[in-house]
């Protein structure tokens, strides 16, 4: 199952419980999967047209009405070209607008460089009191879905579209502001966010297993407010701390881990992710390699973060 088909089952379920649930799309609901939401209730289902901006404009104004609005578009529209819009409309009104970018990172694929979207955790981050999070797996679409709609404000999701792994069993719970440990360990901690990277992190993490190297596996899903608690948790236990994101790591979920750690506990870090570059077209596998985003890259750097972490040196 792709994850926009869980999004949308799970949108089509709260639609049939709160009829506050409405849907806003730019002429994307056959990209999104969310058409037979349009089916199933008409009447909470809008298309804007190729109009992102206004989108939001129009889930803003619902919202202010007491509608609870599931806006989506892909990332690289719903973080740069509606972000005045959400900024104002939304956030600085407080009102509970639900913004979805999908096709996050490389996984935008044949749209490239400029359907690529590298920087929109680093733009939501910086909206005063947003939650913004990236399920990695089909349960956490289900149930970070759910919480988000539950939440009393604004939320930006970073939404795969297709293909979908299963991490966790549906019994699983979840917390927004509240990372996941997906393994223990003792000699390094592998922080990482996302369909993408939370699931080669673990692989990269069986690994170093082999090679004798202990790593932890954080599924980081809400990068913002971020779980400190969490971060330094990890930072004291392993001292050695590998960021792991599909996006850049300026402004991302590297950024985030650093700030924290600076202030408050510094450790020997490194952040993986996309090192100030443009996106490209390609398949999700020749990006993954292209961008560093799989197992062996992460093995390879988990390894040389541990390796100076043992020698007392810096990387």
């Amino acid at each position: 199952m792709d994850m926009r088909e869980v999004y949308t089952n799970t949108l089509i379920e709260m639609a049939g419980e709160d009829e506050r649930i409405v849907v806003l799309e730019a002429d994307l609901m056959k990209a999104t999967g969310t058409g037979s939401f349009s089916k199933s209730f008409p009447e909470r289902a809008i298309n804007v047209g190729v109009a992102e901006a206004n989108m939001v404009g129009v889930a803003s104004g619902l919202a202010a009405v007491g509608k609870l609005p599931f806006a989506a578009s892909f990332a690289c529209f719903a973080s740069r070209r509606t972000f005045d819009q959400f900024f104002l409309s939304a956030n600085y009104a407080k009102l509970p607008v639900h913004l979805v970018g999908t096709d996050p990172g490389i996984t935008a694929q044949y749209n490239g460089g400029t359907h690529m979207p590298f920087e929109d955790v680093g733009l939501m981050r910086t909206i005063p009191d947003l939650v913004v999070f990236e399920p990695a797996d089909l349960t956490s679409v289900a149930k970070l879905t759910r919480l988000s709609a539950a939440h009393n404000g604004p939320t930006y999701m970073r939404l795969h579209r297709k293909g979908g792994v299963k991490l966790y069993e549906d019994s699983e719970e979840f917390e927004l502001g509240k990372g996941k440990v997906l393994r223990d360990g003792k000699d390094l901690t592998i922080i990482a966010m996302g369909m993408v990277m939370v699931p080669e992190s673990l692989k990269a993490a069986e690994m170093l297993a082999k090679k004798g190297i202990d790593a932890a596996v954080i599924d980081m899903h809400t990068v913002k407010p971020l779980d400190e608690k969490l971060v330094l948790e990890y930072a004291e236990k392993t001292g050695a701390i590998l960021t792991c994101e599909n996006h850049q790591v300026k402004g991302g979920l590297g950024s985030a881990v650093a700030e924290v750690l600076c202030e408050q506990r510094p450790t020997l870090m490194k952040r993986h992710g996309v090192q100030d570059e443009f996106g490209e077209v390609g398949t999700l596998e020749y990006l993954m390699e292209r961008y560093g985003m799989n197992d062996a890259v992460i093995a390879e750097k988990a390894e040389t973060l541990a390796a100076a972490k043992k020698e007392g040196v810096r990387v």
